[in-house]
């Protein structure tokens, strides 16, 4: 039952979400726990529409996963593989180079690269990876290798991490995916990933890729052992990065799929919480431009209803995602152009095709006929 106490703690977080005004921790929390869901959604649907009007933007991209042997065991993680694991594999030069050419063909924009950290591999390897492909098909965006994989690559170099990211953008890296970041608060972080790249790790990894002209993605792993607490208070974070730099153009909310998992024990998060989570995200994140409803780990009907709680990105056309999936995802490994546009129009919203950097992609009559458009604006209303 509201209170009355309830009640006027409400009006005051609406009287701020409409005045446009920053929401505190205390706020965040109070919405988390105690906001109805539908007052929720409405809450962040008038910031939604304050940034990108009607809008729903979509890309057309593939993965490309190079690895999955990994030196880390993140209980999290279904994904990783040891070196002789029966599932262990490590792409060729060649397989890379058909996965680029496939992208290509199909008219993709962007190729998202992440993967195992292979133990085995000397830190060329991974650098050769986006020269070869920036080489061959310079057309495609590279998005490329989350803060964890930075940070393995000082380990093994020894050097800088501003040197190896500038290193690598010399060599046509384009910009950083948001993946690593988990939950930053210590409590769980060194439950669940104590070895890898800290939240302070992660966050210096994104302001210096920043401070050096690339754009970057950040993400939140929900729906294991955090507490709410734990939520807000890493929404947090992001907003305090993003407001010295401003180099974040997308946050996606990432539900955790516990199948095959050191914590399959755990029941994956409700619809109720993917969309709990993606309203209050919205609401915290008054500096980030994009929520994105990542229809892989979310399914497709729950990304198509977050429209409406915050999310005004659906991400693209994916195809051969693996890290998810071996976690137990049950959504489909690719949509069709045609696919997303219409679960965005069912949705009242409407479809914009951009690339990785939030430009208009205009199409012509042939998947490879696309040129790159305006920037595009946000709204103003």
């Amino acid at each position: 039952m509201t209170t009355h106490a309830d009640s006027d703690r409400l009006r005051l977080i609406r009287t701020k979400v409409e005045a446009n005004q920053r929401l505190s921790f205390e706020d965040g929390l109070y919405l988390h726990n105690h906001a109805d869901l539908f007052t929720l959604g409405e809450l962040a649907n008038i910031v939604r529409e304050r940034k990108n009007g009607n809008v729903t933007y979509y890309n057309v991209n593939e993965h490309l996963n190079p690895t999955n042997v990994c030196v880390y065991r993140c209980s999290f993680c279904a994904f990783r593989s040891d070196l002789k694991g029966p599932r262990a594999y490590v792409m060729s030069d060649e397989q890379i180079l058909e996965r680029a050419r496939e992208a290509t063909e199909r008219g993709c924009t962007e190729l998202h690269v992440v993967g195992g950290l292979h133990h085995q591999k000397p830190y060329e390897w991974y650098l050769n990876i986006i020269r070869i492909i920036h080489e061959n098909f310079p057309r495609l965006h590279l998005k490329g290798y989350t803060a964890v994989e930075w940070d393995w690559f000082h380990r093994l170099t020894g050097r800088p991490t501003r040197d190896i990211l500038a290193e690598f953008k010399s060599v046509g890296l384009g910009s950083l995916p948001g993946g690593g970041a988990e939950i930053f608060h210590p409590d769980v972080r060194s439950k669940i990933c104590e070895y890898k790249a800290s939240a302070d790790d992660w966050l210096r990894i994104h302001q210096e890729a920043h401070e050096l002209g690339l754009r970057s993605n950040a993400t939140m792993l929900y729906g294991h052992i955090e507490s709410p607490e734990h939520r807000v208070d890493h929404l947090i974070r992001l907003r305090e990065l993003q407001d010295r730099t401003g180099g974040f153009q997308t946050f996606i909310p990432l539900a955790f799929h516990p199948d095959n998992t050191r914590l399959n024990h755990i029941q994956k998060p409700s619809g109720m919480t993917d969309l709990r989570v993606m309203a209050l995200s919205r609401l915290m994140l008054d500096n980030f431009d994009h929520v994105k409803a990542y229809w892989i780990m979310l399914g497709i009907q729950t990304a198509q209803v977050a429209q409406s709680y915050g999310a005004d990105d659906l991400d693209g056309t994916v195809v051969h995602e693996k890290i998810y999936h071996d976690a137990g995802s049950d959504s489909p490994q690719e949509m069709t152009v045609a696919e997303i546009r219409r679960l965005i129009e069912e949705a009242g919203r409407v479809p914009m095709e951009r690339d990785t950097l939030y430009h208009e992609v205009v199409r012509g009559e042939g998947p490879n006929q696309w040129q790159i458009g305006r920037k595009l604006q946000l709204a103003t209303i």
